[in-house]
């Protein structure tokens, strides 16, 4: 009875893995999705799925609002950026301070031997908790410019290059506040 048990197990398995699912597989076209279809080149046309099911640009002023949108993203993302900066600064001043009150020293340029080599901020809830959710905002905004550069759609990358570069030249000398001695 076990051989009949494994034909008839055979004979589903080969059925099953011969099955055609009416998926078509050819990479020539584009994909066809329930809203529109996702090109695989660069393009213009509007009806591209933006993050989420319900945000499809379809006219010509959806897709002026959502190129707005991502490109005010991309600025605020600078701005975050920048806003690090400036607080990792302000952050390793006071935690040269706080390290040097436990030595009971003053916190001048002449350190002492090897406190800059062996030196470890200690754990500041208020510093480290913003930084953690300041990295946290800067890294969903990054994986979301992602996902809208795998759209391929030319005016959501214009956008967002555009606005990081404006965001650049507007907040990009306040990041750089670390490299200032």
């Amino acid at each position: 009875m076990s051989w009949q048990l494994l034909a008839l197990y055979l004979s589903c398995l080969s059925q099953i893995c011969l099955a055609d699912n009416g998926m078509v597989m050819s990479m020539d076209d584009g994909m066809t999705l329930a809203v529109g279809n996702m090109l695989s080149y660069l393009h213009f046309a509007p009806g591209d799925t933006l993050w989420f099911l319900g945000w499809v640009p379809e006219s010509s002023g959806t897709m002026v609002g959502t190129c707005i949108a991502l490109f005010m993203l991309a600025v605020i993302e600078r701005w975050i950026a920048a806003c690090r900066g400036v607080m990792e600064f302000h952050w390793s001043q006071q935690a040269i301070i706080i390290a040097s009150d436990k030595l009971n020293t003053l916190p001048t340029r002449s350190y002492p031997i090897g406190f800059i080599k062996r030196f470890t901020p200690p754990f500041i809830p208020a510093h480290d908790i913003s930084r953690g959710v300041m990295f946290a905002a800067q890294t969903l905004l990054n994986y979301l410019f992602m996902l809208t550069v795998m759209t391929f759609q030319l005016g959501f990358i214009f956008s967002l290059v555009v606005g990081l570069g404006v965001g650049e030249t507007l907040f990009g000398r306040f990041g750089s506040v670390t490299h200032v001695h």
